[in-house]
């Protein structure tokens, strides 16, 4: 009889009676064979077709027909957790040979388990939406993730509606964001297809509530909602009152307000609605003091053109987010001195010189430039030419204020109409301004300082488009050509510029109420002929020229602290550009390479 030997554990000794070659000082090997998993499934997948080892039929049912696949549990558990939790847990289909699928097509299934053995899938157009449905029925993580990716690349004004209310119904968060944020970016071109009619007063309501629509104007978001009434007025009328709600009233131009109740079919049926807008625009042309308006969309400083050794064609925008800035399209001219504001959303340049080794030409040119588009308009030109010329924005119109053409210095000033697309002379100042300021406040236009060629001046004066006069206020405590002018809180702050003898960075506010002026803090540079704009609810200063060269740096003042904060460096140092903030730039529109200066 022989007696089975007792087992016991291996020890590391017994292979010290191995006799092998001297490996001294080399270690272990950890070997990872690549291609192993790929061949594996692969293998895998041809039993599969052939039937063998497989131990699972799935029988999907769709409408009256079925269709069985023989497939193996273990592959489709490691792809998806649905199948995971069927086959490891306490289910009947755990040990079960046959599981049937209802309702969802046999070629979608047959995509799915193609993908669970070889990590590939196609899909089209016609076919996306049924396997991203099944995707998120059977927790697919990585195939409803590229379909969320071809729906993506694929999103267009027409079906981006459609797109985004299937991705919610079937509750795939990321398309759904993705379709809202296109939604967003291209609200102007939605809300003219079929779909945006579709949608029910709520979901209406839910988009324009949004303040991350991008616009370049609130009439925008008005229209869509009118047209959107209009679609079937006698059951859409009652939610008028509730949309107005949702649109940013006091962001709507005054002119534009008027007209809408002088005109506008809806709101002749609704006058609940014509009351409410009635007393805003009565606030309006009286110039209450309004409450604040939330931004729609991201806010940028664009800055246009400028001086350095030669007038510069570049336009920028800079976001104070984050610091960084974005290279656009160029202007069709090099300009430097020019003039820049932004109206209804798009951002105008006028006036300016192309000065360079080979020119030295004063404009008259009136440039347009859209967000939206990444594009240049060339508009009705000025009645003269206008170098180191003021702008300012009143009541839907522009004004091109003052400036020069050769030696001649103006005291003239021309309003821009834009929906004429003219330029008219309206009454002159009382004296020359070259490089003045220029700020809207309380339905007015004040002109502060400037240069006649001989004198340079501390008088600021007052026009009042209502009668087309000109009145003289209180005058700063210095002379200032080149200087900045901003207005907020019923304030206008003075920055900056030349006093005849050195560049300043001294800064003097206006009280309008008091007709008095007051000194803050100094900026870090004396500066002149420099960039300046009001950015949520600071000003900010870009470049300009002292002694020293021109400028890089850029200074932001706070009013509430009367503290200047060193914020960073322009790309290129200059001075002379015509500066304004809009929404920024679509997407779509910039060319990739160019995106970040």
């Amino acid at each position: 009889m022989i007696c089975p030997r007792k087992k016991r554990p291996i020890k590391d000794e017994d292979f010290s009676a191995i006799v092998v070659p001297s490996m001294k000082g080399h270690g272990y090997l950890d070997y990872t064979i690549e291609s192993y998993p790929s061949r594996a499934f692969q293998l895998m997948d041809e039993l599969r077709q052939q039937g063998l080892l497989c131990d699972l039929v799935l029988h999907v049912t769709y409408k009256d027909t079925v269709v069985d696949f023989k497939v193996h549990k273990l592959v489709l558990a490691a792809c998806s957790p649905y199948f995971k939790a069927m086959f490891t847990s306490n289910f009947r289909e755990c040990q079960a040979p046959e599981v049937t699928l209802r309702d969802v097509c046999p070629q979608v299934i047959s995509w799915l388990v193609d993908y669970a053995y070889t990590s590939r899938i196609t899909v089209g157009e016609n076919c996306v939406l049924h396997v991203l449905l099944a995707a998120m029925r059977y927790q697919m993580e990585d195939v409803a993730k590229a379909c969320c990716d071809f729906l993506t690349k694929n999103l267009e004004p027409p079906n981006v509606i459609g797109i985004t209310r299937f991705a919610e119904e079937i509750g795939c968060i990321e398309l759904r964001q993705r379709g809202r944020v296109f939604i967003n970016s291209h609200f102007s071109e939605v809300i003219k297809e079929e779909e945006f009619f579709g949608l029910t007063h709520c979901q209406l309501l839910e988009l324009i509530s949004q303040d991350s629509l991008k616009v370049l104007c609130e009439t925008e978001v008005y229209k869509a909602c009118i047209d959107w009434v209009r679609w079937d007025t006698e059951a859409r009328s009652q939610y008028f009152h509730a949309l107005l709600n949702a649109v940013h009233i006091y962001a709507l131009p005054a002119k534009f307000l008027k007209r809408q109740l002088q005109s506008c079919p809806i709101l002749s049926k609704a006058n609940s609605c014509k009351d409410f807008l009635s007393k805003i625009f009565h606030d309006m042309t009286l110039h209450k003091p309004l409450p604040p308006t939330p931004h729609r969309g991201t806010k940028l400083i664009y800055i246009a053109g400028g001086y350095k050794q030669h007038s510069l064609t570049s336009m920028e925008a800079f976001d104070p987010r984050n610091n960084t800035w974005l290279k656009l399209a160029p202007m069709t001219q090099p300009c430097s001195g020019l003039g820049a504001c932004v109206l209804f959303g798009l951002f105008y340049t006028m006036g300016g010189r192309n000065l360079s080794m080979q020119s030295n030409v004063d404009s008259e040119a009136l440039s347009c430039y859209n967000p939206m588009t990444n594009q240049w308009t060339e508009l009705a030109q000025l009645n003269t030419a206008r170098n180191r010329v003021a702008v300012g924005e009143l009541d839907g119109s522009i004004y091109a204020v003052g400036g020069s053409y050769g030696s001649t210095h103006h005291n003239t000033v021309e309003r821009y109409d834009p929906e004429a697309n003219r330029w008219t002379f309206v009454a002159p100042m009382s004296v020359s301004r070259l490089g003045a300021g220029v700020a809207a406040c309380g339905g007015a236009l004040y002109v502060v300082g400037g240069f006649d060629g001989q004198n340079r001046w501390k008088t600021v004066e007052r026009y009042q488009p209502d009668t087309n006069t000109w009145h003289h206020v209180a005058s700063m405590s210095t002379e200032r050509s080149g200087l900045g002018v901003v207005a907020m809180d019923s304030y206008l702050y003075a920055v900056g510029g030349y006093d005849g003898q050195s560049q300043l960075n001294t800064l003097e506010r206006y009280n309008i109420a008091r007709d008095v002026w007051e000194t803050m803090a100094s900026m870090t540079h004396r500066r002149s002929a420099h960039g300046v704009t009001m950015y949520h609810d600071k000003i900010f200063v870009f470049g300009g020229f002292n002694q020293t060269g021109f400028l890089s740096s850029v200074e932001s003042y706070s009013p509430a602290s009367n503290q200047w904060t060193y914020v960073t460096d322009m790309p290129v140092g200059r001075s002379g550009m015509g500066v304004a903030v809009t929404m920024e730039p679509c997407p779509g529109c910039l060319p990739e390479e160019e995106d970040e200066v």
